[in-house]
């Protein structure tokens, strides 16, 4: 497969079904399980323009899925919010999933590659994302495509109900 074979694009309507299976075995590989409202939810917003809310590209590559219809290899989200450091909005990347099968074809360095580019054009030239540390086969691709810093994350501990 070449790059010519694949096409980066903005998430569709008509992706639903290959995105939620992409999102599960994200989802899967993290541990994480959630109701379909969420999923509906998630979907929405996606394709919903407006500040605040993450936006979102898919990878195709032809002939991998049903007839005349190209499968989904892998999934980005994104979203731009204020920065009190900056005039400029920032960009995090929150999402970053390549389906086992298209591993080790630079899918998921494209689709930071095509982040960044989206960030610039929209003017907010800062991208950063989050991983856990154990996840060392993206950590080795995003050694080469960003820079680690040396902050740590704290979240507000569970609150009994």
């Amino acid at each position: 497969m070449s790059d010519d074979d694949l096409l980066i694009r903005p998430l569709q309507m008509s992706d639903k079904p290959e995105w939620a299976r992409l999102w599960q075995d994200y989802l899967t590989f993290y541990g994480t399980e959630l109701p379909e409202a969420v999923y509906d939810n998630t979907f929405a917003r996606l394709l919903t323009p407006g500040p605040g809310e993450p936006s979102g590209f898919v990878v195709e590559v032809p002939g991998e899925g049903e007839p005349d219809a190209p499968a989904l290899a892998g999934l980005v989200h994104y979203l731009y919010h204020a920065h009190c450091w900056k005039l400029t909005s920032v960009c995090y990347l929150q999402d970053l999933f390549v389906d086992s099968r298209y591993r080790g074809r630079r899918l998921g360095r494209q689709l930071i590659e095509r982040v960044y580019a989206q960030a610039s054009e929209d003017g907010a030239p800062d991208v950063y994302w989050m991983t856990q540390d154990f996840n060392r086969e993206a950590r080795q691709l995003y050694e080469r495509v960003g820079a680690l810093t040396p902050f740590i994350k704290y979240v507000r501990p569970p609150r009994d109900a």
